[in-house]
């Protein structure tokens, strides 16, 4: 059992981040001390925060575990053993703190000992006798001892779930990426202040939304991970739209860094826990609710951090390809469903896949964001939810066949209850320019009508984001359906219908020409026989056979272009009229730049080729 105990009473922390906005500028400064050790880049910076102020949280966490535990008289065991502790190695030397283990050694004792050259280190001397040059030897324990150590926690026989979890927190860290001993202890220092006595009360959930806030540097000009992050708005609204309860399971394919599952879980616990009515029901949310699967090497353990931030104590999280089934690491995903109550997504806008991703799909296209589509309509249960992030084109293009083959499927199979349109700059601020949508569907039962709201006439942009507030009138008019200037429903049954009644004419003409081409060729086959393939008359009706294929392959393309029309789900707004380009010189300039990162997006996966 391990927790800190305080000789004195009186010697103790006061409140000092009692609002969010003094939390937030708190964990910037350490950002900036980060920052200026080699590590200028979101991309760089946040990582290495991530690991420091997850092993400080799991430290906080697993001591009021181990106190509730003492009081109880109940046994506990802490998933890291001393001295790889954060209360042994990070936190700063206080003789007045002492571990409540069997060896009641002083809070960051391995520390002092590393950093007092005048004491001996066993494992720096092996380092030593093994040739190597020790200069800051406290950076090089950790570089050294520390982290490979941390990483194999998963490879221990027995292992518990939560060592796993350190273990693939700490998956992409190779080394201390902060250049120097110096700005490492000021980051540690900086870091322990972190706990409990000194942030406000549910110090978790600010602490997740100041890390949300990071990660949306991620997708700043530059930094290239926007990818992997959704705008919060976006995140709150499909949540409360899908609305998941408390026993059913949610699911994200593509995660990134986690914020559906995060939101989900805030939404389904409520406020205070609100909506926790029975006993069990809060250890359900935190270890056998939320599932995801992520590729990136270093996006994986930031979402596992960050889902562990806002108190879900076992994220089932596998580490690999979804749509290759590549499998890096699967230890957290041990007996996940093959179905999921509740799937929530935004993939990768632009994304292209090899032969080896479509292989395992119906419907082969190299469009990443088609493939997933397809992957969320396998995973869902019968009855089960889904709220996707889909772009413009996926919706509207009807002229690859994999793409109308899929949304058949989705429309004959689901019942797809409602399309948002978003603004063209909604995701602007997270490093994409793309024009999307949201879609809403539920697996089970054919659509009969979709209900669309279009909010693509707003202007947003980095500094103007879309927010929440501007979903009101869509809550107001959801349980109804109810039309307005943003509001209408397509009567998708009627679509099909008419389309049904335009197209069949024109295969019948095409039938009816092919039977006549068949007629001619049976013709031809009878003049080779006769050995009069080189007369007039075999010549004439040669091409008398190929005008009529040539014709019933126009009628036949004029019907499918007709059919395939069906599975055009555009957003185009009734109410709006065609009016004259009036933006002004700053909004056309916004609309460059969107466009901009479009072209640039293109031309980074052409090059990629």
């Amino acid at each position: 059992m391990a927790a800190i105990r305080k000789k004195n009473n009186n010697n103790g922390n006061r409140q000092k981040y009692a609002s969010q906005q003094s939390l937030d500028s708190y964990i910037y400064s350490i950002c900036d001390i980060i920052r200026r050790s080699n590590c200028a880049g979101a991309l760089q910076y946040i990582p290495e925060l991530t690991w420091i102020l997850f092993l400080r949280i799991l430290d906080e966490q697993e001591q009021k575990e181990a106190e509730t535990a003492e009081a109880l008289d109940i046994n506990f065991t802490q998933s890291l053993e001393s001295p790889y502790r954060w209360c042994d190695w990070a936190a700063p030397y206080n003789n007045s703190l002492f571990t409540l283990d069997s060896e009641q050694r002083p809070q960051g004792w391995k520390r002092n000992q590393i950093t007092d050259n005048s004491q001996e280190v066993e494992e720096l001397n092996k380092l030593r006798e093994s040739g190597i040059t020790i200069s800051e030897p406290f950076k090089i324990w950790v570089d050294l001892v520390l982290i490979p150590h941390l990483k194999q926690l998963k490879d221990y026989e027995n292992a518990t779930p939560r060592q796993k979890i350190i273990s693939q927190v700490m998956s992409g860290v190779e080394r201390v990426r902060i250049d120097t001993q110096k700005n490492l202890l000021d980051v540690l220092d900086k870091v322990h202040e972190i706990s409990h006595t000194t942030v406000n009360i549910n110090f978790i959930f600010p602490l997740s939304q100041v890390f949300e806030g990071l990660l949306l540097r991620m997708g700043e000009k530059g930094n290239d991970g926007g990818q992997f992050f959704t705008p919060r708005p976006i995140i709150q609204v499909m949540v409360k739209v899908i609305d998941p309860k408390i026993g059913e399971t949610v699911y994200d394919p593509g995660l990134g860094t986690g914020g559906f599952l995060a939101q989900s879980y805030e939404h389904m616990r409520g406020k205070d826990n609100c909506k926790i009515t029975k006993p069990e029901d809060l250890g359900i949310l935190k270890r056998h609710t939320f599932y995801g699967r992520e590729k990136d090497n270093q996006i994986y353990p930031i979402a596992i951090a960050n889902l562990v931030l806002h108190g879900i104590d076992e994220p089932h999280v596998w580490h690999g390809n979804t749509l290759t089934e590549g499998e890096t690491y699967g230890g957290l995903f041990t007996n996940a469903p093959d179905l999921y109550d509740v799937i929530l997504m935004n993939p990768p806008f632009g994304g292209k896949e090899g032969k080896e991703a479509q292989i395992g799909f119906d419907y082969q296209t190299s469009a990443t964001q088609a493939l997933f589509l397809q992957h969320a309509l396998k995973s869902l249960k019968p009855n089960g939810r889904c709220g996707i992030v889909l772009d413009e084109g996926i919706l509207f293009r009807t002229n690859e066949a994999a793409f109308v083959a899929t949304k058949r499927n989705l429309l004959e199979n689901c019942n797809v209850w409602c399309i948002i349109s978003l603004p063209a700059g909604t995701f602007v601020a997270a490093g994409g320019g793309v024009k999307a949508n949201i879609l809403f569907f539920t697996k089970g039962e054919p659509t009969e009508k979709i209900w669309y709201y279009d909010l693509s006439d707003i202007k947003v942009g980095k500094r103007t984001p879309l927010t929440e507030a501007q979903f009101e009138e869509f809550f107001r008019l959801l349980p109804t359906k109810g039309d307005s200037e943003r509001s209408w429903t397509v009567d998708i049954s009627n679509r099909k219908r008419q389309a049904d009644e335009k197209s069949a004419p024109l295969k019948q003409q095409a039938a009816a020409l092919e039977a006549e081409a068949q007629e001619l060729k049976d013709r031809l086959r009878a003049l080779k026989k006769a050995k009069q393939k080189d007369s007039e008359e075999y010549k004439e009706i040669e091409q008398a056979a190929k005008e009529l294929d040539k014709e019933a392959r126009e009628l036949k393309a004029q019907a499918q272009a007709i059919d395939d029309a069906v599975y055009d789900l555009k957003a185009v707004n009734p109410s709006v009229k065609n009016q004259e380009d009036n933006l002004t010189p700053k909004e056309l300039l916004d609309f460059i730049e969107i466009k901009g990162c479009e072209i640039a997006k293109i031309l980074k996966n052409l090059r990629a080729k």
